[in-house]
């Protein structure tokens, strides 16, 4: 059996439906749970990340704005991260995160923060795309929806903010690092846009 398969699409997909958690805390959970979603929930639970998703339905209005130009001003950025207090706001665990995601997205160049903000008809296209591919490379029919699933997670992880690995430690994404924060001030916290300019473009 291709436990690497089921972990990285399927199991991954239920596991952070059920728990909010990010791609890489959810792949860390099924590892260690040896690929049992029960084990994996349990993980997360202990560790605290499936309860921050509580926190995401409450309001967040409060919050800073903040800037990243790279080095020679080929490149700025502007994100707006949002929270629930001017006391949070001010906070210096709250200001890092702002900039961390501003110097992040100067790197990485997301398209979207998040998954829900992808048109419908850009993942239809790459779907399509994905599934002519694995036809032309005579993949098994059983086999296509799984090979589709596996490469339109993969290409999300690439241009949804949240979802991509921070540039400064890998092992966890943007979205991880604001989970983070969420259990660490018991505030909903929320990066709610961003806009980044190239010189040129």
């Amino acid at each position: 059996m291709s436990q690497t398969t089921e972990i990285s699409a399927t199991l991954v997909k239920e596991l952070r439906e059920k728990t909010g958690a990010g791609i890489m805390d959810c792949k860390e959970a099924l590892a260690k749970a040896e690929g049992d979603l029960e084990k994996a929930i349990q993980f997360l639970r202990e560790k605290g990340l499936a309860t921050a998703q509580k926190k995401a339905g409450r309001t967040a209005t409060e919050g800073i704005v903040g800037s990243y130009v790279h080095l020679g001003g080929k490149i700025g950025v502007m994100v707006e991260v949002n929270c629930e207090t001017d006391f949070v706001a001010r906070n210096s665990d709250f200001q890092q995160l702002v900039k961390d995601v501003a110097m992040h997205i100067a790197a990485a160049n997301p398209t979207y923060v998040r998954r829900e903000e992808v048109p419908a008809e850009t993942l239809a296209k790459e779907k399509e795309i994905y599934a002519n591919t694995a036809k032309n490379e005579n993949r098994p029919e059983k086999a296509m929806e799984k090979i589709v699933t596996g490469k339109l997670e993969k290409f999300l992880s690439e241009i949804c903010l949240l979802e991509q690995p921070f540039v400064k430690n890998p092992d966890v994404t943007v979205g991880g690092l604001v989970t983070q924060l969420v259990q660490k001030t018991g505030e909903n916290v929320q990066i709610r846009r961003f806009v980044r300019f190239r010189v040129g473009d």
